[in-house]
């Protein structure tokens, strides 16, 4: 693994993070305010399931 995929995959993830606020501002607001409601513990174990979820799809993409 080099830079360069590492610059990619942060680059990739930064569009990916980019496209709701651009799309639909109205509803990525809604959907923060919903989120800074929940406690942290669940944000904790959403921010977990995602990150398990991206191992598994970037190991079968890999293999």
């Amino acid at each position: 693994m080099n830079w360069t995929e590492i610059l990619t995959a942060v680059a990739l993830v930064l569009v990916l993070e980019g496209m709701l606020p651009f799309i639909s501002p109205r509803k990525y607001r809604e959907m923060v305010a919903e989120i800074s409601r929940l406690g942290d513990n669940h944000i904790r174990t959403v921010g977990f399931v995602v990150m398990i979820v991206g191992v598994v799809v970037l190991f079968l993409v890999r293999s």
